[in-house]
This record gives structure tokens, sequence and C-alpha cells, in this order.
């Protein structure tokens, strides 16, 4: 293999399903790499990745870790992502400042849906990846060709396998790299050992590598005019065909092992060296500013309790310095990160991915430069992840009421951190309402407002903005009559009551003639109907309903706008009970995606959920996965993504979007109601 050249630093990304061995892979790279002496493990708590408190507690990764390590004398940065799906926006932030990414994943082939919406976030946009099989020692008596196989199909790009298993009584004992030829035994915890290629494998790798040929060479004119004309190409021709065609998303590699025991991960790390692109092919790959000397792309914000915000950044190009002013702020340190570690640098170099300090007006995706005397900030770039859209909510309430207002402030801290989430102020309720993308998502970012920020907070289920109508109209006669002494309170009015279609809202007629109800006091009335109306006899809003104003009296003394709206309320609220009310609940239209094989299972998730299917379709630019569209009352929304994903191994989705009012009977109306009316009594 011909000696790699390249002086500037490199950065791969982590990626893939959630148990699929990331962190622990992280450990292994930098245990192989000579970073560290001892590896942690996640079960134990002491990984470089999950450092973070709400990482221990669950032991699984919860966000973006970063570690910066040498290796044969180059420098490399290896962004450890969370797995969950709940916290995808994460890994795909991650992605955008990666050289290449690493998808981790088991021998397992029913596992390979979990993979599709992946690889299509990296087809999208080009971003050059290797498939790591992990946990070969659990292969069994499958062959890798039949994993490659399934995880094919979830994959627009031809995955390419680099090398085939050495087994012994049905155990994968070692591997035989299809470039070089050369066969390895594993040794567990130590680098592999040289063996001569068994001769029960000769014939198997002899295919395989013919395979691996036509398959570079279906990118490489060269390759194929050796391949036509029966000449074996030298293996220096193909390790640069099999770099190139990486470098331009033509091929996924594939290579296998297992993390735990440091097998096959020594092949991998030297893959990654030999064969991975450049700062300056992936700077062109994302069109990095050229304006200035200096550009850089922000992926990730973290603000600590007391050490201020700091902007996990990639350098495209340039040298950022302690000091210097870059995108319209001085940089107010330059940090190399290892994990949770963080070591001061006085400067940074195109390739490095360092945290910077105190760029406050920086926010994730960002792109910096030390243009226009370093005022340069051009925000994100068109193909910068979009936020996913919110399916799981909580309101939330500090414990300690003395938190309120900081806990408002808090919340904004997280949401910089991680832009998916959403807070939202209920206008119906008032409550405080944090938007994520599951429980698991909403939950760490209550454990984070405890440990970094110190705010104590509980969650529980939004609640529903129902509605309330009615049926039938009526008229209405009220009086308003008071006295304590001096002046006191008079207003007499005749309101008459019907119902308006849907969507209507409150409409108010003045109907008085001959000056019963002065012009001064009409304005007071129809508040005063208003304000009646935030509350009916249901316990909600009233709408769809109009009133109008037929008459009255007045006291030249004793009236005024206070009387005519205390009438008013009193009108409504005598008069609504005989109009028959109704309670109106939100309908949602819910667009749910998932593949094609779980599509049938949706129907019955709907009609489940009191639910109407409105019809399904090909999903827009998914191969092999469907869009069904439904309507749905919002009060069985609430779990809805947590049942989705555990009938579609975790990849389903949705979107929703409120549709209208419509009238709620039976079980579930009468529940509404009973709970609306225990929360008022309990105020």
């Amino acid at each position: 293999m011909p000696h790699n050249t390249i002086r500037t630093a490199r950065c791969a990304a982590l990626v893939g399903p959630y148990l699929a061995g990331k962190t622990t892979l992280l450990e292994s790279l930098l245990f192989a790499a000579g970073a560290i002496t001892r590896k942690g493990s996640v079960r134990d708590g002491n990984s470089v990745g999950d450092s973070a408190p709400e990482a221990k507690a669950r032991k699984m990764s919860t966000e973006v870790n970063a570690a910066s390590f040498e290796y044969l004398g180059e420098r490399w940065s290896i962004l450890d992502c969370p797995g969950s799906v709940e916290l995808a926006c994460e890994s795909q932030n991650a992605l955008m400042a990666a050289d290449l990414a690493v998808v981790v994943a088991e021998a397992a082939p029913d596992k390979a849906v979990l993979l599709a919406p992946l690889f299509k976030f990296l087809d999208d946009r080009r971003i050059p990846h290797i498939l790591f099989i992990n946990k070969i020692d659990t292969l069994g008596d499958q062959s890798v060709r039949a994993v490659v196989s399934a995880y094919q199909e979830v994959s627009t790009r031809k995955l390419v396998l680099r090398a085939v298993p050495m087994r012994e009584k049905g155990v994968v004992t070692g591997l035989v790299d299809l470039v070089s030829e050369r066969a390895w035994r594993f040794n567990p915890h130590k680098p592999s050992n040289p063996v001569s290629l068994p001769d029960a494998l000769k014939t198997d790798e002899s295919e395989a590598r013919q395979a691996l040929l036509e398959s570079i060479a279906d990118f490489d004119d060269a390759l194929l005019e050796k391949l036509l004309e029966d000449m074996a190409p030298d293996a220096d021709a193909v390790y640069d065909s099999l770099a190139q065609e990486l470098a331009n998303d033509q091929i996924v590699p594939v290579f296998f092992g297992s993390a735990e025991n440091d097998n096959g991960v020594r092949r991998l790390l030297k893959a990654l060296r030999h064969e991975g692109p450049e700062v300056a092919v992936t700077a062109a790959r994302v069109d990095a500013p050229t304006q200035g000397a200096v550009a850089v792309q922000i992926v990730k914000t973290q603000i600590g309790s007391h050490a201020g915000k700091l902007s996990l950044a990639r350098v495209w190009r340039g040298e950022v310095a302690d000091g210097m002013i870059l995108g319209g702020e001085r940089v107010s340190g330059v940090f190399r990160l290892f994990g949770h570690d963080q070591t001061k640098i006085p400067t940074a170099t195109a390739g490095d991915l360092v945290a910077l300090g105190r760029l406050d007006k920086a926010a994730t995706g960002d792109r910096l430069t030390d243009a226009n005397g370093g005022k340069g900030n051009l925000g994100a770039p068109a193909d910068w992840p979009e936020r996913p859209a919110p399916v799981y909510g909580l309101a939330l309430h500090a414990e300690n009421r003395n938190d309120d207002v900081k806990l408002s402030s808090a919340i904004q801290k997280l949401t910089e951190e991680d832009p998916s989430l959403v807070l939202e102020q209920a206008s119906d309720s008032g409550e405080l309402v944090l938007w994520g993308q599951g429980d698991i998502h909403l939950r760490i970012a209550m454990d984070r407002l405890r440990s970094k920020f110190n705010v104590a907070v509980k969650g529980q289920s939004p609640q529903i903005p129902y509605q309330e109508s009615i049926r039938k109209g009526t008229s209405h006669h009220a009086r308003y009559k008071r006295q304590t002494g001096g002046h006191g309170q008079f207003a007499d009015i005749q309101i008459d009551i019907r119902p308006l279609p849907r969507g209507s809202g409150i409409q108010f007629e003045d109907a008085v003639v001959g000056g019963s109800v002065p012009r001064q006091y009409i304005g007071s009335v129809e508040a005063g109907i208003r304000d009646a109306a935030a509350r009916g006899p249901l316990g909600f809003p009233v709408v769809d309903f109009a009133v109008t104003l037929t008459g009255g009296q007045f006291h030249p003394v004793d009236s005024s706008d206070m009387a005519f709206k205390t009438a008013a309320r009193q009108a409504i609220a005598e008069a609504l009970p005989a109009c028959e009310p109704v309670l109106l609940e939100p309908l949602l239209t819910v667009t749910i995606a998932v593949p094609s094989a779980f599509t049938p299972k949706i129907q019955r998730l709907v009609s489940g959920r009191r639910g109407q299917l409105l019809g399904f379709d090909a999903r827009p630019g998914w191969p092999g996965w469907d869009e069904v569209k439904a309507s749905l009352p919002q009060a069985d929304m609430q779990d809805l993504i947590v049942e989705l994903r555990s009938l579609s191994l975790g990849v389903g989705t949705y979107v929703w979007e409120f549709d209208r009012l419509q009238e709620a009977v039976g079980r579930a109306a009468d529940r509404a109601v009973e709970i609306r009316r225990e929360a008022l009594a309990a105020q």
C-alpha cells in the first residue's frame, strides 16, 4: 500500500443505529492509535465518548462527542454521534463537517432497515462513507455477503466488500484483505497476526476479489480496460481507485470486525488514513466560503453553566488564532477536545476540529470567515439539515416556583445547543411546552436543565386545546344591579344567540334601536361577551356563535362601562347552557412515513386512535417507502411516535398540521370534560 503523504488534519464521524457499538469503536480506535492506554466502556461509564452525566445514566450517547489524536504522524478528529433516532439532528449536523463517515452496523440482516434514513442523508449530500459491520463475532452461520446484501437493499450506492472472513468451527477468527490478498488472524485486544492464506479460502477470496475489481472498474476506465484484457491490476492502482471513488461517494467500502475485542479496528484505521479524503476535497464538496484567508464551519454549540459558550468548529481554510476577529466576534480561546477534556492551543489550521470560545452570535450551522474586517458570518449553507418536525411535547414547570424566570432563560440556552428542541408558549393554556423528537429526547433535556443550569423541572402531557360551541340559539335577558351607597351599578341587556358554521369564531352585532343602550356602552357589551366566552358551560373557550344585542335599559347615573360589561358576562353564562353546548376537539392531518413493509400496520395504528385513513402513496425520493395520510384527534397523538417507532423498528416518522375542529362525543368527550372540571376545581 502506498504511503499517504497528507499532512492536514482530517475528521471522521462514527454514525449508526443505537446499540451498534459506535462509542465502543471510538474507544478501540483511540486504543489502537495509542491515544489511550486503557479502554473504557459504556457499561462502566468511563468511556471517552459518553462523558456527560445524561449519557452515563442511560449508558448511551446523548450528544456528539469529539476526540482528537495523532496516528502515524497525522492528526485525526473522530466525532462519536448518538444512535438514537430521537437525536438524529445531532448526528446530521456533525456529518456536515466530516471528511467521511464510518457507518457502524451490527451483523444482523434484519436490522438493515435501520440504516435507510442514514444512507439517504449521506447519499443526498454525497458524503463519503464506509460501512463497518461490527460485532462480527455474533455472525454465527450467516455469511458476510448475506449481511452485505441486506444492507445493499437500503443503499443507493454500491457496497463493496473489502475483505472476506476466516472461520474456525463457525467462528470468525480473521480476515483476508481483498486488495493486498494478505490474511490476518485476529488477536483480541492486540494487533492481528499475519498468516498464510488458507487453501480452503482461495476460491472464495478469488471470486470476492474479482467482484471488488468489477465494482470499482465501473468508475475507472483504466482499470476496466485491464480487466477486459485479463490483466491483473497492481495493488497501488486499486488503492488509488478506491480512494478516488470513496471521495466521490460512488462506492461504499465494507469492513468488518469487533470493536469490543479490537478485531479489524486497525485495518479500519489504516483504511481511513490511506483512503479518506483530505480537507481540501471536503471543503470543495461542501462549497466552503472562499472569502478571506480563514473559513470555519460551526457544527455544534455548547453552553456551560459557568464556562460560557463553546462553538465546535471545523477549519476549512487558513489558521484560526486566539484573539482574532471571526464572524464579527473575537475568538476567546481555541481548544482541542478529547471527550470532556479541553486543551487550549494557540492556533488551529485547516482540517482541525476545535472548540472556539465566546462566539455569542454564532449559531450551529453558521459559516464564519475573517473577510470584511472579520465580520463575515455567512449563515448556514443551503443544504444544512432542516430542523426535524416536532413529534412529542411536554409541558414543563419548575419544581421551585422561584425558578420560573430562570427556567425560560435556561430553555433558551438549551434550544441553542440543540436546534431540534422547540419551545412554545401555548396561547390557550399558557403552558410552557417543550417539543422534541420523543420521550427520551425531552427527558435528556430535562436532565440537562437540572445538571447544567440548576433548574429542576417536571413535565406532563400538554393540555389539549379543546373548545366548545352550541347547537341551537336562544334569547336571553340579563340585568345587573348593585346598590352599595352613593352611585350604584345598573345595566340591562337583551341578546339573541345563534350558532355559526365551524371556523367562524365569535361575531357580535348591534341591533339596538331608539338608544335603549347608549352608544358608549355597546363596546363594553361586546367586551363582556368575549370575556365570558373564554370559559363555557363545559369549561372550555366557546367559539362559532353570534350574539345580537337587541335592546336594554340604562340609568343616567348608575350605568357604566363596567356595569354593561358585567351584564354581558352574566347573560352569556346564563344563556349558553340552554343552547345545547357541544365539545369540539382539534383534528390533525398526519402524514406518516414508513418502509412499505410496515404500511399495513399503520391502518391498525390509525384506527386504534379514533383516526381515519385518507390515503397513501409512495414517498417521493424514498424507494421502498410509503406515505400514509390520516386524520387523527389531537388527544390521541401524545405517544403516537412511540408506538409508530415500535411498529417500524424505530424508523417511522410523521409530520402533522391542524385541520379543523370537530364535535367530540361519547366516552372521550365525557372524559375530557371530567378532567377539565377537576382541573378547574383544583385551581
